[in-house]
């Protein structure tokens, strides 16, 4: 019985510091896959530095959605709104780019959407963690609040 509330209450301390780290793996690898179809980095789309063209539906968007979304959870800035447009780009690319190739995601490529999309979507309810700056910038406007709050109002 100790070992179980033991154990309980240390994975608990570690929560915040492990969805950082998870929103901090998923967000850089979307931020690098919009960087490679805007910028032509590690590659390119085409493995020779190509582009998506300026502008074309969806390939743009997405690379535009996953490069900005992806930062900002990197960030922890606007986590909650970042991801749930980023979860949502990602079910669209899901569900008209790849399954209607195929039902499942192992037969129609689609494993990297559909995972992207379900974590972002998780991040919907846990936001940034520990270290994002939404926690960050919440302690201190709380904490300039109660500071105000304390100082008499002179007349």
């Amino acid at each position: 019985m100790g070992l179980s509330i033991s154990c309980d209450s240390r994975y608990a301390r570690a929560r915040p510091s492990t969805y950082t780290t998870g929103a901090a793996a998923d967000s850089g690898r979307a931020t690098c896959h919009g960087a490679v179809a805007l910028f032509g980095v590690l590659g390119g789309v085409d493995g020779k530095g190509g582009t998506a063209s300026t502008g074309a539906w969806p390939n743009w968007y997405a690379a535009v959605i996953e490069l900005v979304g992806g930062t900002l959870v990197l960030l922890g800035l606007g986590t909650r709104i970042a991801a749930f447009i980023s979860s949502g780009a990602m079910a669209y690319a899901y569900f008209k780019v790849h399954q209607p190739q195929a039902l499942w995601p192992i037969e129609n490529s689609g494993e990297g959407a559909a995972m992207y999309c379900w974590a972002m979507f998780l991040l919907i309810f846990t936001g940034s963690g520990a270290f994002g700056l939404d926690r960050l910038l919440a302690k201190r406007t709380s904490a300039q609040e109660q500071r105000s709050a304390r100082t008499p109002v002179t007349a």
